[in-house]
């Protein structure tokens, strides 16, 4: 008798995790979590376009070089003449 009961004891406890598995799944059927999921999705992929055009927008800016005083030097600015 004290055999069947620990088989039993041990086959419940195996199966248990099992069990935990089935009801998580049912879980994310929910449509309250799908929708969580889905704004995440979304917000993932806001970000991702954002740091895109932040990384274009730099290596634009870096690139081209302005000089404010062009117009107003005259074309030759050296100091032998002054």
């Amino acid at each position: 008798m004290k055999r069947i009961i620990a088989a039993t004891v041990v086959l419940a406890s195996l199966t248990g995790p099992g069990f935990a598995q089935q009801q998580q799944q049912q879980k994310d059927d929910d449509p309250a979590v799908m929708e969580q999921k889905q704004k995440k999705l979304e917000a993932e992929a806001v970000d991702k376009r954002y740091k895109s055009t932040l990384d274009k927008t730099r290596q634009d800016t870096t690139a081209t070089r302005v000089d404010p005083w062009s117009n107003i030097r005259g074309a030759d600015d050296s100091k032998t003449k002054r």
